[in-house]
């Protein structure tokens, strides 16, 4: 009788292995590599950027906003690293010059054709269970934004034409496109 396979689990420093650019994400010691974002993607990933980065800066607020590729160690285990798109970080403590280790408030996933699966479903457990206060994921395709405030434990989804309310800030709200 042949003994199951077992496959073998990967930790960061397989990450940090890869040849140069070669990207990937780690999720429970499994590796995910990444296509290279199309040209909307980017402009997407910009806006949300900025719009973050202005209000932020505008409120001479304490938190920071990193564009991808920005490292998350989402635990201290070795097999859970990702890059969202945008990472909001609240807490000073948990950035070193590798990254943030453990969750940051508020993630900013822009879906890509073959990362439905993965925004939807992966990250969007391991950022629950991590402690991530508030996790958007934006969809080009169907120009919707799905907003989980785990803090609240809501769902909601708004068209890229609607005034997505922002639950880490009180007053600040976000249209992607004007309508």
């Amino acid at each position: 009788m042949d003994a199951l396979r077992k496959e073998k689990e990967y930790t960061v420093e397989d990450i940090y292995a890869l040849p140069d650019g070669e990207r990937a994400e780690l999720i429970d010691g499994r590796i995910y590599y990444m296509a290279p974002p199309s040209t909307n993607h980017q402009r997407l990933v910009h806006f949300f950027d900025r719009e973050i980065g202005n209000y932020i800066q505008a409120q001479n607020g304490e938190c920071e906003v990193f564009p991808a590729p920005f490292a998350v160690f989402l635990n201290e285990n070795g097999k859970n690293y990702v890059e969202p798109d945008i990472s909001v970080i609240c807490d000073k403590n948990k950035l070193t010059e590798k990254g943030c280790n453990g969750a940051p408030d508020w993630v900013v996933e822009v879906v890509s054709p073959g990362s439905k699966a993965m925004d939807y479903y992966h990250k969007l457990l391991k950022y629950r269970a991590a402690g991530v206060r508030e996790y958007w994921v934006a969809d080009s395709e169907r120009k919707v934004v799905t907003v989980y405030n785990f803090e609240r434990d809501m769902m909601e989804e708004y068209a890229f034409t609607q005034q997505i309310p922002v639950g880490i800030y009180k007053g600040f709200f976000i249209r992607v496109e004007k309508g």
